[in-house]
C-alpha cells in the first residue's frame, strides 16, 4: 500500500478512515452511490435489520461487492449478551465474517451502550476468535478494560446515537487516545463534516458516519463532503496546530520595517 498513513484494524489496513454506515438510506441504490463517493472501505451492516441472506428479496451484496468493500456487521438492535453473541455468530455463519463491530444497547431512549454486557460479550467473542470493535461510552477506564480483554478497536459516542449533536466530551476522547493502543473510531453522534474533522483533529483514528449521511437532504454529496473533512481533520492532527496564546502576534517580521 503506497499510502504509508493506513488505519490499521487487527491485521487489516484501509487508505480511507471514514467507515460508512448502510441503514436509514432510501433504497441499496442511494446507500452504494453514498458509499462510492464517500470514498470508505469499510461498511456497517446490522444483521439484525439489513438483508444479507434472503435471496427473494433485494440483497445488499448486489450493491456493494464484499468482494471490494470489507462489511462490518454489527449487533444493531441487540439490547443483551445472548442476543448479540447469537447475531454475530450468525453473522460469521452466513458470510465468515470475523471483524465485527459489537452494540450493547442499555436504554431504548437514549441507546447508551449497556457496558457490564458489552464488557462481558468482548471477552467471549475475542475468546471465540472474532475480531471485535466496540462501541462503548466515553469512559477512559472502561475502555482500557475493553483492550485488556481482546477489543482491536474501541468505538466511543460522541453524542446518543443518531442525535447529530457532534462531539460532546473532548477531554475524554483525548485521554482515551492516550490510554491505549489500539485504533480509536467516533461512533456516534456525529453531525456535520465540522463534526468529523474535529474528531481526526483530536487524534482520533477514524469516524463512522451513518445518519449524517443518510438523512441529509443530499445524501451523495454529504458523503464526498465527509470524505474530505476526515481527510483534513488528518491532515490537520498530523501537521500540528499552532500554539495558543491570548495576546496577538504580528504575523510579518519586526525587522526592516520602513
Amino acid at each position: 500500500m503506497k499510502n504509508k498513513d493506513y488505519l490499521k484494524i487487527s491485521d487489516k489496513k484501509f487508505s480511507s478512515r471514514l467507515i460508512v454506515g448502510t441503514g436509514k438510506y432510501k433504497n441499496f441504490t442511494e446507500c452504494a452511490d453514498a458509499v462510492k463517493q464517500s470514498g470508505a472501505e469499510i461498511v456497517t451492516v446490522a444483521v439484525r435489520r439489513v438483508n444479507i441472506s434472503d435471496k427473494n428479496k433485494p440483497l445488499l451484496m448486489d450493491y456493494l461487492n464484499p468482494k471490494k468493500i470489507t462489511y462490518l456487521p454489527n449487533t444493531a438492535g441487540c439490547f443483551n449478551s445472548t442476543d448479540a453473541l447469537r447475531t454475530l455468530r450468525l453473522a460469521r455463519e452466513i458470510g465468515g465474517w470475523k471483524l465485527v463491530k459489537l452494540e450493547i444497547l442499555g436504554d431504548k431512549r437514549t441507546l447508551l451502550p449497556d457496558m457490564i454486557e458489552t464488557l462481558k460479550s468482548t471477552e467471549i467473542l475475542s475468546k471465540e476468535g472474532f475480531e471485535v470493535m466496540v462501541y462503548c461510552n466515553d469512559d477512559p477506564l472502561m475502555a482500557k478494560r475493553l483492550e485488556e480483554v481482546g477489543a482491536v478497536a474501541i468505538m466511543p459516542l460522541a453524542a446518543p446515537i443518531g442525535s447529530g449533536l457532534g462531539i460532546q466530551n473532548k477531554i475524554n476522547i483525548q485521554i482515551i487516545k492516550q490510554e491505549i493502543k489500539i485504533p480509536l473510531l467516533i461512533d456516534a453522534g456525529i453531525g456535520q463534516p465540522s463534526d468529523a474533522t474535529i474528531a481526526m483533529e483530536l487524534g482520533c483514528d477514524g469516524v463512522l458516519v451513518n445518519t449524517a449521511i443518510a438523512k441529509s437532504k443530499k445524501p451523495i454529496e454529504m458523503a464526498l463532503a465527509m470524505k474530505f473533512a476526515v481527510i483534513a481533520g488528518r491532515k490537520s492532527y498530523l501537521a500540528g496546530r499552532m500554539k495558543k496564546n491570548f495576546f496577538g502576534s504580528a504575523s510579518s517580521p519586526k525587522k526592516g520595517i520602513i
